[in-house]
């Protein structure tokens, strides 16, 4: 039983990034395309890239940003994601 809920916590995961991932790539591709632009439209937020937080430990420096960008065929990739999750599993 436990190895079966660790698979399906790792295809949920999988399923998660996907949907991100292929949602972030559609949102980009229809940017240009003016009746499909609003899928593109999003807030990011985070630690930006340009001024992240660094830690001078003097014998290290360690460097922390994070960008998250939410867009609307994000979001859209994510429900499509634990939709298939749901009818798959």
């Amino acid at each position: 039983m436990r190895g079966n809920s660790a698979k399906s916590t790792v295809a949920f995961l999988l399923l998660l990034m996907t949907g991100i991932v292929l949602g972030g790539l559609i949102g980009e591709l229809t940017s240009g395309i003016p009746y499909l632009s609003w899928l593109s439209y999003g807030k990011t937020f985070g630690i930006a890239a340009s001024s992240p937080m660094v830690l001078d430990l003097w014998v290290i420096k360690l460097v922390f940003g994070l960008e998250l960008r939410m867009t609307v065929c994000v979001i859209l990739g994510l429900i499509a994601a634990i939709i298939i999750y749901k009818k798959v599993l």
